[in-house]
């Protein structure tokens, strides 16, 4: 596994365990909000059955102590390999072409090998519980950079790299969206899956989707289906 990607994952957990002890974590104001309409597209790869199976069963133990945060259904589980137009509130679907993009894609996937990521232990941001994902090879870079000059090469709508550039696989399970009720608990069931093997995943497959800022699957509408 990639010493980058630990140290990354390392720093993200110690540095948003502390925020959650010290009740400087973040609350999502707007997952239940009706009035929230922002979208974009996305190109996206989702964990298999196996996979998702062994968050349910990490998301039960958690959802058993502190059943008001946000926790994501299987059908929604999903790695972002990229933001292509991020999420906000004026983007119409019919503003763009979606054959252009399609065609990009698939240039930066001629030559595109499986993407093998293994799913081994949990990180946190301030705001959510997320799975670490690490790829198998470079072939997720890869594509992310040659997405990166291609889009930024193209007169096409884009957003990639506006709010961060994206280094990790990981999947995100939890998002906090009210206070929490048994903290010492929950932050004791993070620290014994800190380290647990939820399996690993050969990609075959990517996702080109209109989404909603959740991926929630009841909004997302797949555009183009890739084979690799």
């Amino acid at each position: 596994m990639s010493i980058e990607l630990i140290n990354i994952y390392n720093k993200l957990y110690n540095d948003s365990i502390q925020k959650i002890k010290s009740d400087q974590y973040e609350m999502d104001d707007q997952i239940d909000s009706s009035l929230d309409k922002r979208s974009g597209i996305t190109l996206l790869v989702r964990p298999d059955e196996q996979v998702r199976h062994r968050i349910l069963k990490f998301l039960a133990d958690l959802q058993a102590i502190e059943p008001e945060q946000y926790y994501y259904p299987s059908s929604d589980m999903h790695i972002t390999v990229m933001p292509i137009i991020a999420c906000y509130e004026e983007f119409d679907l019919n503003q763009i072409v979606v054959q252009d993009y399609i065609d990009l894609i698939q240039k930066c996937l001629s030559s595109q090998k499986n993407i093998t990521i293994k799913f081994k232990g949990i990180t946190a941001s301030p705001s959510c519980i997320m799975i670490q994902g690490f790829p198998q090879q470079q072939v997720l870079d890869e594509l992310r950079n040659d997405m990166r000059t291609v889009f930024k090469a193209s007169p096409l709508q884009q957003s990639i790299d506006k709010r961060y550039s994206l280094q990790t696989a990981h999947i995100t399970v939890v998002r906090f969206r009210k206070p929490f009720t048994a903290k010492e608990e929950f932050l004791k069931i993070l620290e014994n899956f800190k380290d647990y093997d939820f399996g690993e995943t050969t990609i075959n497959e990517l996702e080109l989707v209109h989404n909603d800022w959740y991926l929630r699957d009841n909004f997302v509408k797949t555009l183009f289906r890739f084979k690799v």
